[in-house]
This record gives structure tokens, C-alpha cells and sequence, in this order.
């Protein structure tokens, strides 16, 4: 046989045009649900939701809405993926956490893997006073998975201020989360529905953050299971709202701790198994005293005393640089010149290099986050050795 009729007999053949998945078939079980069905089925189609963190949370609550049908996501994370963050965010690979490739980046790319028909925006964005207004435009409901009372209480003055509903939920150990806050009386989508009046806003409930030592998962370590748990309850209130059923929303600040189990009293849930400690905290009505929702003052949205260094909940500090965009090729170059820095690496995303104990790792827009160290002059002095002023 002549060499060119043994490779055109071996040729592949071109492969077959792949048939897009019909919607029937994909929420053909979510549709036979009473709460949903064509109906709501169609709304979750029409809605934008806007997630402010891509940790475990975020991703978990990002993974359900997506399954789930939501038309247009909006993603927002300031942070990138690690080996550590695999054990329990459920939309990372271990791909991922070797390019360090930003979650809210690494999220769109694996949830465009199972349902293409969702419109994803990752932000790879701190959010602060100064982009909230454009990162949330458009949302019907903001769901929260952040890992700080200060980016908390910026959504929560910004939701009152615009009469927008959000999702508080929060995970540490075993313990699991979530408040709704509907800042204003919400009208049903269809006749058939009750209206839903105005919950107590996040300042309602604390009026001030939390001060002193706050546990973190850094700190505290945490079950996947706690947040899957407060993820859930969140997406399933979310899916509640964009179908026009607010009133069926939980009213509450409704916590779980999922490992230490106790007698079936002062309001714990039994199980077959055993108990699970379970407690709510009335959050129907709004405090009249209230300094956000009642005298309506921002001071978390206006930026008052808003640090520009953060600490970012582990051995890291995070600096802020908005507006300072990085070219990051010239800046390769330049820090290849630098004998006693190591691993340098870049794509189109961040730009990362290790010099002694501390990894810095530099984002388009100049931010950077400093690990190795919770010293704020530490990091403001290699970002400006290296990054520059």
C-alpha cells in the first residue's frame, strides 16, 4: 500500500455537529417542582443575581444558581486559587490552583463547562465604594459570600440605600449562617402571591462589626459541609425571590453547628441520629433606630475610615493600588533584574514572584496581595521596592 492510501484510510472523520442540550431536558426535574415550574422556570431564565466572592461559598452558590438556570451571573473576587482552597470550593481544579488562576476567572471557566446558556461576568475586583455602584448595576439580588464584616456592611449600606435584596450566609468550623435582608416592601410577580413586607437590614442585627479576634477558616479551620449547607439555604431563598414568592422567605438570622450535637431543647432540631444545634434570631423588623436603614447613613458606602491596606484573613496582607494599571511584560523585565527574586511567573491575569518568605502576587490593576507576613510595613515595603510607590 502506497503511503498516502494508508493515511487517507487512517484519516479521522470529521467529527459530528454536537446538538445543544434543550432546556426541557436540562430542568425537566427542576420544572416537575411545584415552587417552580414554566413559570418560574422562564423567570430564572430573565434573572441576574451578583455573587460578591468566589471562595467556598461563593463557588458553591455560583455552581447551584447555574444549575439552577439563572440567566446572567455576576462574580465578583478579589482572590486567586490555592491548593488549600480545594478541599471544600467546589469549582476549582487542581489546574487552577497551580496557575493561580483568580476564582472569580476560574468560576466562568468551569461553569461555561456544564451550562453554556448562563451569561457569566467575572470581576476580579476588590469591592469598595468606589466600583459597588457598577459591579452591582443590574442585579436583582446580591448574594454574599465574602470572608469580612467590612465588605458586609459596604453591601448592606449599599442594598438599603437602593432598595435591593441580599443574602447574608457565613461558614467557620462547623458553623453555618444566613439572614435575608429585604430592605423595602417587595410586590409579588404574579397576582396569586403575597407581598412581602421589609426585613431588618445587617446593622439592624450588629449594629457595629465585630472588634478584637474574629475567627477565620485560616484560623478556625472549616467543614465543606457548613458551607454547602449555608449555600444551599441561600440559593434555595434566592430561587424563592426571582420567582416571585418573597414572602415565603425566611425572616430570621438562622445558624447551625453542624459537629456538636445536643439535647432536643431550647429550640435544637432532632435528627435520627442525633441533634443538630440550630438557632434563629428574630429579623423581621427593621430597628426604628437603625443607623443605616432607619436614619439612613452610609458610612461603610461613603468610605469613612476605610483602611487602604487590608488584611486579607490568613498570613497575607492586601494591598490596594485602584486606577494604577500594570504593564505587566515591562514589569517581568524589570523584576527579572532582581537577583534574590524567584519563581517569577505571569499570564494575561496576575503577575506572581517569591522573594524570601513572601510571595507577592500582582493583579492588572495594581492591587497585590503580600503573603508570608500580617505586617503592614513589611508589605507596604516590598510592594514599593518591587511594584513601585
Amino acid at each position: 500500500m502506497r503511503l498516502n492510501e494508508s493515511a487517507e484510510a487512517h484519516a479521522p472523520t470529521a467529527p459530528e455537529e454536537i446538538s445543544p442540550i434543550k432546556d426541557t431536558d436540562r430542568y425537566s426535574r427542576q420544572v416537575l417542582f411545584a415552587g417552580i415550574g414554566e413559570t418560574g422556570q422562564q423567570q430564572l431564565a430573565q434573572a441576574h443575581v451578583a455573587i460578591v466572592g468566589c471562595g467556598a461559598m461563593g463557588a458553591a452558590s455560583a455552581s447551584l444558581l447555574a444549575r439552577a438556570g439563572i440567566g446572567t451571573l455576576t462574580l465578583i473576587d478579589r482572590d486567586f486559587v490555592e491548593p488549600s482552597n480545594l478541599q471544600r470550593q467546589v469549582l476549582f481544579d487542581e489546574a487552577d490552583a497551580r496557575d493561580s488562576l483568580p476564582k472569580a476567572e476560574a468560576a466562568r471557566r468551569h461553569i461555561a463547562q456544564f451550562n453554556s446558556r448562563v451569561t457569566v461576568h467575572a470581576h476580579i475586583a476588590d469591592l469598595v465604594p468606589g466600583n459597588i455602584a457598577d459591579l452591582l448595576a443590574g442585579a436583582h439580588i446580591i448574594l454574599d459570600a465574602t470572608d469580612n464584616f467590612e465588605t458586609r456592611y459596604l453591601i448592606n449600606d449599599f442594598a438599603v440605600q437602593q432598595a435591593k435584596p441580599w443574602i447574608y450566609a457565613a461558614a467557620i468550623g462547623a458553623y453555618a449562617a444566613t439572614m435575608n435582608i429585604l430592605p423595602h416592601a417587595l410586590n409579588p410577580r404574579t397576582s396569586n402571591l403575597e407581598p412581602a413586607s421589609a426585613t431588618a437590614c445587617l446593622a439592624c442585627i450588629f449594629p457595629k462589626p465585630p472588634s478584637g479576634n474574629v475567627d477565620t477558616c485560616d484560623t478556625a479551620g472549616i467543614l465543606s459541609t457548613a458551607v454547602n449547607l449555608a449555600a444551599s439555604i441561600q440559593v434555595t431563598e434566592t430561587l424563592k425571590f426571582l420567582t416571585g414568592q418573597a414572602h415565603l422567605m425566611r425572616r430570621t438570622l438562622l445558624s447551625f453547628d453542624l459537629w456538636n450535637l445536643a439535647p432536643s431543647s431550647n429550640g435544637y432540631a432532632a435528627t435520627s441520629n442525633g441533634y443538630i444545634d440550630r438557632s434563629e434570631i428574630a429579623a423581621a423588623t427593621p430597628r426604628s433606630d437603625c443607623e443605616v436603614c432607619g436614619q439612613r447613613i452610609f458610612t461603610h458606602l461613603a468610605g469613612h475610615n476605610r483602611a487602604h491596606i487590608t488584611l486579607c484573613g490568613r498570613d497575607s496582607v492586601q494591598i490596594h493600588e485602584h486606577h494604577h494599571p500594570v504593564d505587566f511584560a515591562a514589569m517581568r523585565a524589570r523584576l527579572a533584574t532582581h537577583a534574590d527574586i524567584q519563581d517569577l511567573r505571569s499570564n494575561n491575569l496576575i503577575l506572581r514572584f517569591r522573594r524570601g518568605p513572601h510571595t507577592i502576587t500582582l493583579f492588572t490593576d495594581g492591587r497585590a496581595i503580600v503573603q508570608g507576613t500580617t505586617d503592614i510595613t513589611i508589605a507596604r515595603s516590598l510592594y514599593a521596592r518591587f511594584i513601585g510607590a
